[in-house]
């Protein structure tokens, strides 16, 4: 692969196979100001890449990732420089192919790694980083709705450069749901009849002691902290509206999350929330699709052939029904990349069928127009890809608006 030079000239790739909506051809495109300006033109002036043998495909748009938390605490309760996690995930995303990415950001009641006051220090972070980052880094606000304390951050957020996502998160209400009660069949967590457990139970000391390693405090304080928001129920609908009232002004996607009942699918529906992401039955999920709103499945469950919750919707499964829209990476930026190599060895749908799932769909579901197809006009975010027939693919060069965010060694 020749090198090549900086998108403010203009760069011909020759020799690829690009891989478009409704098919796989090759195909010579050429980069303009960090847009796609023509496909199968003249080869013309400019630096030229050979791509030969390589697959160009659209980047990722990745909208959920929470592997960022492994960055900045590597160990339950070892935390590391918040800046140089940040720097590090930001590589990753790019090696991984991620041109537009997500963090999950969990705004919860609990210190530490998920409170109120790290979700602050991500957000400066992020923003005065961006300059030097790699690839487009926003945020998916992930906000757990007993936590009160996070509506100033969202307004914040929502007021930044680069807008991102609510996701309507509900772990307080599963970690005071019955013993008895699969986690995929909870009811609505608002009904009156919603079932609780007994504070002696032994599955709910585990459930304290999960919780208590990675707040850093004791077992007895974290369940004293989950007692006292949980008297903040009758209080929550409310503080639910205010967030998704923000939302909508502002026009950003909206996503409910691990939507248990098409009840709670249809109350978060009915705020502007059109996204459900994970989903814990195909029940569920065929309500949604019946409703015109778009489903989210994560890409470790498409890689691994199935979630790791056990009961939860096989993935595969689920785009073989026409039930899942978008896949994400969830806790493993690879796995975008292996969902796609797996599902297409599994011939679940042929190659340009599938890359939809991590890239157009993604980007419209967020309002990014711009980006997740290979089309004129489009911002030249790209991927060389190496693809070898019956192996392991692997990612060669990433495109951020045309500028080579990654690129492997020959």
């Amino acid at each position: 692969m020749a090198a090549f030079a900086s998108p403010s000239g203009s760069l011909v790739i020759d020799g690829a196979t690009l891989l478009f909506e409704d098919r796989a051809v090759p195909a010579r495109l050429r980069i303009e100001g960090g847009v796609i300006a023509e496909i199968d033109g003249p080869a013309g002036d400019g630096d030229h890449l050979d791509a030969s043998g390589l697959l160009l495909a659209p980047a990722f748009v990745d909208m959920h990732g929470d592997a960022f938390e492994r960055q900045i605490m590597p160990r339950p309760g070892v935390m590391l420089p918040l800046p140089a996690a940040l720097l590090e995930t930001d590589r990753q995303l790019a090696a991984n192919g991620v041109a537009t990415a997500y963090h999950a950001l969990t705004l919860s009641w609990e210190p530490g790694l998920r409170s109120v006051e790290m979700g602050w220090s991500v957000l400066e972070a992020v923003n005065r980083l961006a300059p030097r980052l790699l690839v487009e880094n926003r945020l998916q606000l992930r906000w757990e709705s007993f936590c009160f304390e996070a509506v100033g951050l969202i307004e914040a957020a929502l007021e930044g450069p680069l807008q991102p996502s609510i996701a309507f998160n509900d772990h307080t209400s599963m970690s005071m749901l019955a013993a008895e009660v699969p986690v995929q069949q909870r009811p609505f967590e608002f009904s009156p009849d919603f079932p609780v457990i007994s504070p002696d139970h032994p599955k709910f000391k585990m459930r304290m002691e999960e919780r208590a390693r990675r707040m850093k405090v004791t077992a007895t304080e974290a369940e004293a902290m989950l007692h006292a928001v949980w008297a903040r129920r009758p209080q929550v609908p409310e503080v639910i509206e205010r967030v998704a009232l923000l939302g909508r002004t502002a026009g950003v996607a909206m996503l409910s999350h691990d939507d248990s009942q098409i009840e709670t699918r249809d109350y978060y529906r009915g705020l502007g929330a059109r996204i459900s992401e994970f989903p814990m039955s195909a029940t569920v999920a065929i309500a949604a699709r019946e409703a015109g709103d778009m489903i989210l499945f994560g890409a470790p469950n498409a890689a691994r052939g199935g979630s790791h919750l056990g009961a939860s919707p096989d993935a595969a499964e689920m785009i073989r029904r026409g039930l899942c829209d978008i896949l994400a990476s969830d806790y493993y930026y690879p796995a975008l990349l292996l969902a796609l190599a797996r599902l297409k060895a599994d011939k679940v749908a042929p190659l340009h069928a599938l890359w939809p799932l991590v890239a157009r769909n993604p980007a419209r579901a967020c309002g990014l127009a711009d980006r997740g197809s290979i089309a004129v006009g489009q911002r030249a975010d790209l991927l060389l890809l190496e693809w070898p027939e019956d192996d392991t693919p692997r990612v060669m060069t990433t495109f951020v608006a045309g500028r080579p965010a990654f690129r492997a060694m020959a």
